[in-house]
């Protein structure tokens, strides 16, 4: 199990390969795990780096929810890089992933060579809607602490998503879970980071992913030069439901741009 100290949290990561690193950050309630069909397609050729985000798989969890924060969430993974020496990296994500991503970004663009934006969604600009989202987040949040993971496992949140096999999920911390919804998640703030973006930019969003399609349009029309894929007989979990056509974008881009 390799592990890096950064920001007094045991990060839980794996490096695959050799060049400059993709790296790829997993969505809320995922695992490193929920890249193993990107892990020998992507590292072939370069070199892949997949890490936990704090509260989720088998990173450390701490119980403070002061503990849990976008920046905490983009600092870990700039600290990250740059204890595996990392200069620049493609950063990429799905859902909460994608979403610290376009983050990350904007805390050091220097340090991005590309964007990889999957299922995500840069918030939301409308007030309302943005109080709905920070609603949904608590609820989860709450449902995590009362019921744990097993009430999690069987709620609608986790129905469509990348949860599966539900074992896994159960044996993440529902504490750290619930934490990584309030503090990271809720935030929904980033509409405006868009037009800023002058790095590559691929945008991924299975056909099916219905909360996240309008998500997608707007962001491939708003930065600049942004390419945007459908992966078609796919839903939120796009790099799973139909790894081969993710998988197939994922490296022509990466090609594209010389990585």
């Amino acid at each position: 199990m390799t592990t890096a100290r950064i920001n007094d949290v045991e990060l839980y990561y794996e490096s695959y390969g050799r060049g400059l690193p993709v790296v790829l950050t997993e969505g809320f309630a995922g695992t490193t795990a929920m890249w193993a069909p990107q892990v020998k397609a992507v590292s072939d050729k370069r070199r892949l780096v997949l890490y936990d985000i704090r509260g989720q798989g088998r990173s450390g969890s701490p119980r403070a929810a002061s503990a849990y924060s976008l920046d905490l969430a983009v600092d870990d993974l700039y600290q990250l890089l740059r204890q595996l020496g990392a200069e620049q990296a493609v950063v990429g994500g799905l859902s909460l992933g994608g979403y610290i991503s376009l983050h990350f970004y904007r805390a050091h663009p220097e340090m991005v060579r590309a964007l990889v934006l999957a299922d995500t969604g840069p918030g939301y600009r409308n007030p309302e809607r943005r109080r709905q989202w920070q609603e949904e987040c608590e609820e989860r949040a709450r449902l995590l602490e009362t019921g744990g993971t097993h009430a999690f496992a069987h709620s609608a949140w986790a129905a469509d998503d990348y949860y599966a096999p539900h074992a896994a999920l159960l044996r993440l911390d529902p504490l750290g879970l619930a934490n990584v919804g309030r503090g990271i998640m809720s935030s929904a703030w980033g509409v405006e980071l868009l037009s800023q973006i002058r790095v590559p930019t691929l945008i991924l969003c299975g056909e099916h992913d219905t909360p996240f399609l309008a998500a997608t349009d707007y962001m491939a029309g708003v930065i600049p030069g942004a390419r945007k894929v459908i992966i078609p007989n796919a839903c939120h979990a796009s790099n799973l439901d139909n790894a081969d056509a993710f998988n197939a974008a994922l490296l022509a881009f990466l090609d594209e741009i010389g990585v």
